[in-house]
């Protein structure tokens, strides 16, 4: 650790306390939440806002409040549930860990990191994320928000290299406090720093609880233009949408649709093809009969 960085204890004091003031209200954060919901959460907040995560989970918890429950649907009931979230094979996915924990573990989401590992759809991230934000166990959380303020103020990076497990637990760990309430408070409110004040492109550095100790900050802001990252290709008009058009019209109706229908919403046949092409190969929408296709 750099000179300029406080001790590991001081380090964690200032994220802690600076988190107990300014925490965002968040469902998964209040007393009593359940493991399954965080599980949910998490599956959710992956590459969608907060802001758009919050009804659409309150909506699938009043679903299907247990693993089982959503278990016992089809999946593609989790697709058409899970609407404008984005990225729908997240919902596939989810609906597989939901299987697979009323099935392996009696409807209840496992608290080791390794039985977490062993669930369809869940990765390094998620499997720590709920041991502890869930279960309260003292793991290292690693998110693009916890790198980037580890690079800036551990490191005196401008912002956080590729991501690398190697390196991202074993940092974090470092900075851990010992007790397991503290560590998880801490994972928390590193994560919630990296999203309201360490941005990744207009960071406030006037008001962080880290001001005092950021080697970045000791440097001189060294080389303070974030490196570009690869430019998302727009929306409108993309494969991506395609795929979102033809999900629209299958959610819309109980039953399966016909391929006129996808053509009237979707009128340029190449797009349509590899849209279906696409969807077909992911096991997002099935082939039910001659030109009909269904949600899985």
């Amino acid at each position: 650790m750099p000179a300029s960085a406080a001790p590991r204890e001081e380090f964690a004091r200032l994220v802690v306390d600076w988190f107990t003031v300014h925490a965002r209200d968040l469902p998964w954060r209040r007393p009593g939440f359940p493991p399954w919901g965080t599980l949910v959460s998490e599956f959710m907040l992956q590459q969608t806002p907060v802001v758009r995560v919050i009804p659409r989970l309150e909506e699938w918890l009043r679903r299907w409040p247990t693993p089982a429950d959503l278990a016992a649907e089809p999946p593609g009931e989790a697709v058409r549930a899970w609407e404008s979230l984005g990225y729908p094979r997240r919902a596939l996915r989810l609906h597989a860990c939901a299987v697979a924990i009323a099935e392996r573990h009696d409807n209840a989401v496992p608290d080791d990191v390794d039985a977490l590992l062993d669930l369809p759809g869940v990765g390094d991230y998620t499997a720590r994320a709920v041991a502890v934000f869930a279960f309260g166990s003292r793991h290292p959380v690693v998110d693009t928000n916890i790198r980037r303020v580890i690079a800036r103020a551990v490191d005196g990076l401008p912002d956080a290299p590729a991501p690398n497990a190697r390196r991202d637990l074993p940092a974090m760990t470092a900075l851990l406090p010992a007790s397991d309430d503290d560590a998880a408070r801490f994972n928390a409110g590193m994560m919630e720093l990296g999203a309201l004040v360490c941005t990744a492109r207009s960071p406030k550095c006037e008001s962080c609880p880290l001001a005092s100790v950021c080697a970045w900050r000791a440097a001189g802001y060294p080389e303070t233009e974030v490196a570009r990252r690869p430019v998302q290709k727009k929306y409108e008009g993309s494969d991506r949408q395609a795929r979102g058009v033809v999900l629209r019209e299958l959610r819309a109706v109980d039953g399966p649709v016909r391929h006129e229908r996808l053509r009237a919403a979707l009128p340029e046949a190449a797009r349509l093809g590899r849209a279906l092409e696409g969807l077909l190969a992911d096991g997002l929408v099935v082939a039910v009969g001659d030109d009909l296709y269904a949600l899985p």
